[in-house]
């Protein structure tokens, strides 16, 4: 499983270290990258990038727009990025610009995949969906009390 909450810089490359608690997380050195949904960018391990990338593929229509729509903005942007021997991961510069990562950015564990986000933009995000999150958790104490 794949968890934890880390903050990183780029370097004047585009790399980034991938913690290596994540690193020792996933089997090989390489992870598929592509953008995220909430501006972010989302890193697979290749058999979950796999998954996922066939159901968007073959439950959909490419003559639906909402199906075009994920097709170009998941899929077609998604990149294989091999580990280097220091842990560092290199973003492409369009996948850099669509997420707004210029330099200090937060990664994120969760689960089955990783996300990357610049870190004012997350700070950003946590502090609009506070609400959101609330009812949230609300709702999973309902949940966890049947």
């Amino acid at each position: 499983m794949i968890s934890g909450e880390y903050k990183n810089s780029l370097d004047e490359k585009g790399r980034i270290l991938i913690p290596s608690k994540i690193r020792n997380a996933i089997d090989g050195n390489v992870l598929i990258l592509t953008r995220g949904v909430d501006q972010c960018l989302w890193l697979f391990p290749p058999e979950e990038w796999g998954r996922i990338s066939s159901l968007v593929m073959d439950s959909t229509s490419i003559f639906k727009s909402k199906t075009r729509l994920l097709q170009r903005r998941i899929v077609a942007p998604a990149q294989e990025c091999e580990i280097d021997k220091a842990g560092r991961i290199n973003i492409p510069p369009s996948l850099r610009e669509s997420a707004g990562l210029i330099r200090d950015a937060v990664i994120l564990g969760i689960e089955n995949y990783i996300e990357i986000w610049d870190e004012a933009a997350y700070n950003s995000y946590l502090d609009e969906s506070e609400e959101d999150f609330l009812a949230a958790a609300e709702e999973l104490g309902d949940l966890l009390s049947t």
